[in-house]
This record gives structure tokens, C-alpha cells and sequence, in this order.
């Protein structure tokens, strides 16, 4: 049987310290750039959502929040997502997409970056 220690003088242990951005404290899961041709945002999550408005190809959206709905036995994601909108109320839309009708990016500078690469 071997017993293993080690011992080192002089070292002290360093505190762990939290990164500089509480992923708690975001105000959003990352961000995602719609990538069908078009796609209509919902009210609320699911199939039977009335439509807010819609979306292009290479909008540029804020993630809030990700949830699974099962329907039928099949389990769909679907995410919360606040996108400019003309026309809408304060420019912006709030509301549902299917997360299938979106390239989720963790940062804002890579969605602006396939965002640019995918629109004319």
C-alpha cells in the first residue's frame, strides 16, 4: 500500500474569486440570428401562439429565456427572444420563436458578425 502526501512550504492558497460578470446578473442567455427566411414571433411559446409580427433572415435577437414544450410525445425548444421591430411600440418586439429558426451565439459581437455574413 503506498500513501501519497505532499506537503508545500510557504504556499498560500488563493481565494476564489467570481468572474467579472455574474452570469446570474445577465439580463439575457446569449443572443441568436434568425436564419429562415422569414419567422413569425408568438405570444407565448407553443403552436397556438398568436403571431406579434415577424422576423427576416439575419435579425439580430436578444435571448431572455429558453424553454422545451412537449407536444404529442415530440419535445420542441422554443426561446423568448426582443428584437428591433419597426412599428412596433419603443422599436422593439418581444416574443416566441421556435430556437430551430435561430443561430444562438453567446455574445452580442458574434450574432452581429453572422448577422452582417448573412444578409445582402
Amino acid at each position: 500500500m503506498a500513501l501519497l502526501c505532499s506537503c508545500a512550504k510557504g504556499q498560500e492558497e488563493s481565494p476564489l474569486e467570481p468572474p467579472p460578470t455574474d452570469p446570474l446578473a445577465r439580463d439575457s442567455i446569449g443572443y441568436g440570428v434568425v436564419n429562415a427566411s422569414f419567422t413569425h414571433v408568438g405570444d407565448k411559446a407553443g403552436q397556438n401562439g398568436v403571431s406579434l409580427g415577424y422576423l427576416r433572415k439575419g435579425s439580430l435577437v436578444k435571448i431572455i429565456e429558453r424553454r422545451s414544450l412537449t407536444d404529442q410525445g415530440n419535445a420542441e425548444l422554443w426561446v423568448l427572444i426582443e428584437s428591433d421591430y419597426q412599428g412596433a411600440p419603443g422599436g422593439k418586439i418581444q416574443g416566441w420563436l421556435r430556437e430551430s429558426a435561430v443561430e444562438v451565439y453567446d455574445n452580442e459581437s458574434r450574432a452581429l458578425t453572422a448577422s452582417e455574413a448573412m444578409t445582402p
